[in-house]
């Protein structure tokens, strides 16, 4: 029997903590539907130690110099580097992804932010404005306590997308991992505070909607940042605004990967697997509406399905293991509902569409080909490895039907022709977009989306705007004058 449980449900002011009184939640490990681990969701008490212990931290951690508080990142990035095997074991036991992924893309990525935003510290400073013999300046200033909801696919990776920012700004933060994916984020509460962070820095509380919706109400919190579905984000988003609150919200997405007749073949089927079929197809920017000039279409189908033939499916802890499970039942059943109405639409299954017969939450790749703008699976997000292929003819008309939806989170485009390529990504209604390319998303560049996708940016220099506010003072050199 394996065991993941961590030392208590939550994290707050430096120490595990525990109150059994809440609600059992038990995590499954997606590979073979074991319990692995439960934990308990906050209650009243627990939600207050946390928000408490956030408000009191905040003012002396944003009294430190700005460098103290990056070296305290960068310590925290430099340990998780060194228990990279470790973290991602139990990321591939949180989530069900393989560990040939979970290596190199889920613990390593945290350590990235947190190397990345600790050496931004020493520039979060404001200008110096001239007004005659007065003048002015501006400082960058902490927005307070912040709220981090975290989402279940990359649950060590999103946790620390929320943090570096929001830490090296001088906030203190309270984070609700996803209720699927508990266990990751209490490591990085406790790498912080190895590191040096103070207690009540970083606060890791357990629970579904409930906790969340209680943390976004609290007077306390000053922003929210949510990565999850379009329609959760739009309820947060609202329970926000109500106070006022700051936000950034990474929401879902439906987004194009468009594939001229004269792209790199192999490229393009590369980037089309990566874009659908990586973490098991649980990625908010994947490319799920691949638009394929019909040029190539038969030739890329080929080659996709031939590919997609030496795909390993199995125990994601074995690193033979490229596609693993889907991370709980819930979403397994909602992915095989979606490949149901692709049938049932007329669409061509072309590989895949089937439930494994073997314990653990696994469904096989799925591609389907003559999809139409209408059908079910061209229009709503699955969150799931569904790939729907596009005939389409010009590039007027790809682009057109491109941007025909409320999301707007990413795209990309694959084409020889360079300057088509721009000029397609500059027309694509998306936040985030690739040339030649699909899911990068390294540190140092933002991401988010627009339209439905979310508002705000996550990562690069643009995350510092979203985690604080500038305060102006004017000074007056001269005598003040007044009419009476």
């Amino acid at each position: 029997m394996m065991q993941a449980q961590p030392q208590a449900s939550h994290f707050v002011n430096g120490a595990y903590l525990e109150d059994v009184t809440g609600a059992a939640m038990p995590v499954i490990f997606p590979g073979t539907g074991e319990t692995i681990a439960a934990v308990h969701e906050a209650t009243p008490s627990v939600i207050e130690a946390a928000l408490a212990a956030a408000k009191a931290a905040q003012g002396p951690w944003a009294a430190l110099m700005p460098v103290e508080r990056g070296r305290i990142l960068r310590r925290a990035a430099d340990i998780i580097r060194a228990r990279n095997q470790e973290l991602s074991e139990l990321e591939t036991l949180d989530t069900g992804k393989p560990i040939s992924e979970t290596l190199v893309a889920d613990a390593t990525s945290a350590a990235d932010a947190l190397e990345y935003f600790g050496g931004l510290a020493g520039t979060l400073t404001g200008e110096h404005v001239p007004l005659g013999a007065d003048w002015a300046y501006t400082m960058r200033i902490p927005l307070g306590v912040c709220v981090g909801l975290g989402a279940w696919n990359y649950p060590t990776q999103v946790a620390a997308w929320k943090a570096a920012p929001a830490l090296i700004c001088g906030n203190t933060m309270v984070f609700k991992p996803s209720e699927q994916t508990p266990l990751c984020a209490l490591k990085l509460a406790e790498i912080l505070i190895e590191a040096g962070a103070p207690p009540g820095v970083f606060n890791v509380i357990q629970g579904a909607g409930t906790v969340g919706r209680a943390l976004v109400a609290d007077a306390r919190v000053a922003k929210v940042s949510l990565t999850g579905s379009a329609e959760t984000g739009k309820k947060v988003y609202a329970s926000a605004a109500a106070q006022m609150k700051h936000v950034t919200m990474e929401l879902g997405g439906k987004s194009p990967l468009i594939i001229f007749d004269d792209a790199d073949l192999e490229s393009a089927v590369s980037a089309a697997i990566n874009a659908n079929f990586f973490a098991t197809g649980q990625v908010c920017s994947n490319g799920t509406r691949v638009f394929v000039q019909r040029g190539i279409k038969e030739a890329f189908l080929a080659r996709l399905t031939a590919r997609l033939a030496n795909a390993v499916i199995g125990d994601p802890r074995d690193a033979a293991t490229t596609f693993g499970p889907m991370v709980s039942e819930e979403q397994l059943s909602i992915t095989c509902s979606y490949i149901e109405k692709g049938k049932a639409e007329g669409a061509r299954l072309v590989a895949g569409g089937d439930r494994l017969n073997r314990p653990g939450c696994y469904v096989q790749p799925t591609v389907f080909a003559d999809v139409t703008d209408d059908m079910t699976i061209a229009r709503e997000e699955i969150f799931g490895p569904v790939m729907s292929v596009l005939d389409f003819d010009t590039e007027a008309e790809v682009i057109t039907r491109a941007n025909a939806t409320d999301l707007g989170l990413s795209g990309a485009v694959f084409t020889q022709d360079l300057t088509r390529g721009h000029r397609v990504v500059h027309a694509l209604e998306a936040g985030s977009v690739w040339i030649n390319q699909y899911n990068l998303t390294p540190v140092e560049v933002p991401f988010g989306g627009v339209k439905g996708s979310g508002v705000g940016r996550e990562n690069s220099r643009a995350a510092l705007e979203a985690y604080s506010q500038l305060k102006t003072v004017y000074v007056g050199m001269t005598p003040v004058e007044a009419a009476y």
